[in-house]
C-alpha cells in the first residue's frame, strides 16, 4: 500500500484539507492547527501541517485517520509528537 505526498488545502481559521492518495483511493482530512501546538513545534503552520500529515501515515494507514483531526489530540495521542516534529522542523538538514 503506497501513500504519495499529500496534498494540502489551507481552508482559513487554522484548518486545512489534507488530500492523501492511497493506492487507486483518496483520502481527505480536515486538520485543525491548533496554535498553541504549533507554537510548540515551528513558527511555520503550513509545515507543522505538511509533517503532521507524514507522521500519521507513518504509524497508520491514511484510510483509518478520522475524518477531522486537531493537533492537540494528536500530541495527547503520541508523547514523542511534539518533540519530534520540533527536531525534525527546526534542526538543519543533514542532506
Amino acid at each position: 500500500m503506497s501513500v504519495l505526498q499529500p496534498a494540502l488545502e489551507a481552508l482559513g481559521d487554522h484548518d486545512y484539507l489534507v488530500r492523501f492518495v492511497q493506492d487507486e483511493d483518496t483520502v481527505v482530512v480536515r486538520v485543525h492547527a491548533d496554535p498553541a501546538v504549533v507554537a510548540q513545534i515551528a513558527d511555520d503552520e503550513l509545515r507543522v501541517v505538511e509533517a503532521t500529515a507524514a507522521y500519521l501515515i507513518a504509524r497508520q494507514s491514511a484510510d483509518d485517520l478520522p475524518e477531522q483531526v486537531d493537533l492537540d489530540a494528536v500530541a495527547a495521542a503520541y508523547d514523542s509528537y511534539i518533540a519530534d516534529l520540533h527536531r525534525q522542523l527546526t534542526l538543519p538538514s543533514a542532506h
